[in-house]
């Protein structure tokens, strides 16, 4: 009966509690996308870290993965250390750069990766098949679409170009074998692979021998810090980068988007405990003789305060439930503008939509609305009757 008495308190001025419905559902909405962003990146980037199933990435001592165009030395021996680790199961070497592709007077360039076809991780395979020959190599959507190339042409790819001279450097005709989609590259980066001794040649004293990363997957069980610690020990030229450490440092570099998310869903639930405070306090402004009757006919201080509370409850509930569907529709939009930034890989998100983390906050909402009706309830318990009725009556 007290939750019916609520409903007909708010429907008896429509247009007011919609107004209010509205605002709340805006506040709540900005509650969940704050939500969404102080975690999004993180679990976005952990995802990503973890699509190949590789725990640890080896980089030159100091450097994180393709920070820059530091490469170890001694790959095969690198590689072979590595591969008698106990602990490791998979070892994927890596070798990163600049790759030309001759066009008229100039050259289209692109990422260029050498890799070991049979235990990879940096993409995943759309159409064709793996480049297993020397002379083969798998491209992105991007590179096929810009210089028109199908599966099956055969294409030329060099590893330096002068433009002054225009000449090109470590030269190869190569077939496309496969579209690959790469994981950890940009939206519309263009990127081709080949195996690893390909690209070693092709850039001569550069890449003989040498590498950029070295990808590492563990049995199950194995701690990533303990085993990376271990070979840290044993390669001292080697920075061992687990998961979670990866995960700790964007943290830190993105540090200000939490902060950011902090402040603005704080100021969320602060408007929407004002939004309900508001209209509840009109309400009972509005219905003080009608409490007093109630209250003169013997209706339980509590039960007049229950009903009170019970109408911001409402409030916030209905409000909070129309805001969870403006917050993914929002949160799908704000996700499309900031994946625009350049550089940034194509499988990271802002917005991570954790229905845990979500429903919390959302919660947070409604039992704020439902605490925000204490203060008109409390006014409402202790409406003194005799005055009351005497005022409306001559009002």
């Amino acid at each position: 009966m007290i939750g019916s008495l609520a409903v007909r308190s708010l429907r008896r001025h429509r247009a007011r509690t919609a107004l209010a419905l509205a605002g709340i559902a805006i506040s709540s909405a900005m509650l969940l996308d704050m939500v969404m962003m102080s975690s999004g990146m993180r679990v976005s980037f952990q995802r990503l870290l973890e699509a190949r199933g590789f725990q640890l990435r080896l980089s030159p001592r100091g450097t994180l993965p393709f920070d820059g165009e530091a490469t170890l030395g001694g790959a095969q021996a690198l590689v072979a250390a590595l591969a008698r680790e106990p602990d490791v199961i998979a070892v994927a070497p890596v070798l990163g750069g600049t790759v030309h592709h001759p066009r008229g007077d100039g050259a289209q360039t692109a990422f260029g990766l050498g890799i070991d076809p049979g235990v990879q991780g940096d993409y995943t395979l759309v159409a064709g098949r793996d480049a297993q020959g020397p002379l083969e190599v798998v491209m992105n959507r991007a590179f096929l679409a810009t210089t028109g190339v199908r599966l099956g042409d055969t294409v030329s790819l060099a590893a330096a170009y002068d433009p002054q001279l225009r000449s090109f450097s470590g030269l190869r005709t190569v077939t496309v074998t496969g579209e690959a989609r790469f994981t950890y590259l940009a939206a519309g980066q263009a990127a081709v692979a080949f195996p690893l001794a390909t690209l070693q040649a092709m850039r001569g004293a550069d890449g003989a021998d040498r590498l950029s990363l070295v990808m590492l997957r563990l049995r199950d069980g194995a701690d990533p810090d303990s085993v990376g610690a271990r070979i840290e020990r044993a390669q001292p030229r080697v920075t061992a980068l687990s998961t979670r450490k990866a995960v700790q440092q964007a943290e830190e570099r993105l540090g200000y988007f939490r902060q950011l998310a902090l402040v603005l869903g704080s100021i969320s639930l602060v408007v929407g405990f004002l939004l309900v405070t508001t209209i509840v306090t009109v309400s009972v402004n509005e219905r003080l003789g009608e409490i007093a009757v109630l209250r003169a006919i013997g209706v339980g201080a509590g039960r007049v305060a229950s009903q009170v509370m019970l109408e911001g409850l409402v409030l916030a509930t209905a409000g909070a439930t129309l805001g969870l569907g403006l917050g993914l529709v929002t949160a799908q939009w704000l996700n499309a503008i900031l994946s625009g930034f350049p550089s940034l890989p194509e499988h990271i998100a802002f917005f991570v939509f954790e229905p845990g983390d979500a429903f919390a906050s959302l919660g947070l909402l409604v039992v704020t609305g439902f605490v925000a009706g204490a203060l008109p309830a409390w006014r409402a318990a202790r409406l003194p009757i005799a005055r009351t009725l005497r005022t409306e009556a001559i009002a």
